[in-house]
């Protein structure tokens, strides 16, 4: 529903600021310029979604060898314990355990045709055992906000959308998109705790929260330590060193398992296809908006005042331009990529502003379509604290991908 009104919005706010520029200033180019937009970004849009098709082919194939060979299963037993402990109102044997850690795992390995139906039935188990079925329960909240802030270890969709708009090193987002995805759902956890007084000094919960946060902090030290072309050559030797190892492991899982590697991949890959395909119409729509509210002049006058009020404070603005992504974020998860893709297309995807929205648009998901999602599958109206915990983890994500697209690229 939220992106019905901001997808109007685009196109009544571009036509008002058109008519204002054709009556008060003259300018007759204006609308002719508008409507070769809406061409130019629907043809964009289809040829962006068709060159996409290998990529995601690719991708969606390895992914689906790991998830026959068993790799959630792997990541479920592997993070078990400490969810369990953030989880203390659910007995070690709900039934919603099993599908919290499947949901999770699929998440941080961009599963998402594998996490939304574990998500949905965790939710409905929850629900089960939920005293007051209008009102979310604590564990309901826990998973949700975790869910909403987005921690994803393998970025691929947004690696494919650096492919193909040119990136010499699609996956040179890899490592910030990690450390700013980190710090988002490190922020959620902690709001929904004080929320609900969970103990975290717990000694699983300070094993698992200590250890990666020393690992983050050790990390950020490292790369704020060199000079910024050993960051980039760094960064970009690790990233693709990490993810050439994550297709090796899946491959031997696969093995392990006794699967047919090759079938479970060409499956995978079809699905890719399918997908390229179906991302089309919504594409080309939320571009067309994005492509006539930049034309009309909206879009620059809306960047020129938030970095007129940021100069103003002594920040310095080179972030700005990718600001709408940011924004854009929290509503709705299309309409995010269609400003991260605007912002490539329009700077460049390996310009600065380019790699900030593909950072901001890996850093969290999209709280208010979760929230939507989750909670109206099994009817709850009252969300207590979920929301402001939800909004808190995108911020912090949102500031903390701007801070790493400053250390590793500008």
């Amino acid at each position: 529903m939220a992106l019905n009104y901001i997808w109007i919005f685009f196109f009544l706010i571009a036509f008002v600021v058109g008519l204002a520029k054709l009556i008060f200033m003259g300018d007759t180019e204006v609308f002719t310029a508008m409507m070769n937009s809406t061409m130019e970004m629907a043809k964009t849009g289809f040829e962006i979604s068709l060159g996409l098709t290998g990529v995601l082919a690719l991708w969606m194939g390895i992914m689906k060898v790991g998830e026959d060979g068993g790799v959630v299963r792997v990541f479920s037993k592997l993070i078990g314990p400490f969810f369990r402990k953030l989880f203390p109102e659910l007995d070690e044997n709900h039934p919603a355990n099993a599908s919290i850690m499947m949901n999770i795992a699929a998440n941080m390995l961009n599963l998402d045709n594998a996490a939304t139906p574990m998500g949905l039935k965790a939710m409905q188990e929850m629900q089960a055992t939920n005293l007051k079925k209008d009102t979310a329960s604590n564990a309901q909240i826990m998973f949700l906000v975790l869910n909403t802030s987005g921690l994803t270890l393998l970025p691929i969709s947004i690696m494919v959308y650096r492919a193909q708009l040119g990136a010499v090193n699609p996956s040179d987002i890899f490592i910030p998109i990690m450390l700013a995805t980190f710090f988002s759902t490190l922020a959620g956890l902690l709001a929904v705790a004080y929320y609900q007084k969970i103990n975290l000094l717990d000694k699983v919960i300070l094993a698992y929260l200590g250890g990666l946060t020393a690992i983050i902090a050790g990390l950020i030290w490292y790369f704020s330590s060199i000079p910024q072309d050993q960051i980039t050559l760094i960064s970009s030797v690790a990233s693709n060193l990490i993810l050439f190892t994550v297709i090796i492991s899946f491959i031997l899982l696969g093995l392990r398992a006794r699967i047919n590697v090759y079938e479970s991949f060409i499956d995978g890959a079809k699905d890719g296809f399918k997908v390229a395909i179906k991302i089309i119409p919504y594409l080309v729509a939320i571009l067309v908006a994005i492509g006539v509210f930049r034309t009309s002049g909206a879009m620059t006058w809306f960047i020129d005042g938030i970095s007129w009020m940021l100069t103003g404070m002594g920040v310095n603005t080179d972030f700005v331009e990718a600001l709408p992504t940011a924004l854009m974020k929290p509503l709705s998860g299309s309409g995010a990529r269609g400003m991260m893709v605007d912002a490539m297309t329009t700077y460049g995807a390996d310009s600065f502003v380019g790699r900030v929205a593909s950072t901001v648009q890996g850093a969290t998901d999209t709280t208010f379509y979760i929230i939507a999602v989750y909670f109206g599958s099994v009817g709850i109206k009252k969300t207590r604290h979920a929301l402001v915990c939800g909004l808190f983890a995108d911020f912090v994500g949102i500031v903390a991908a701007i801070a790493m697209a400053y250390l590793f690229f500008h």
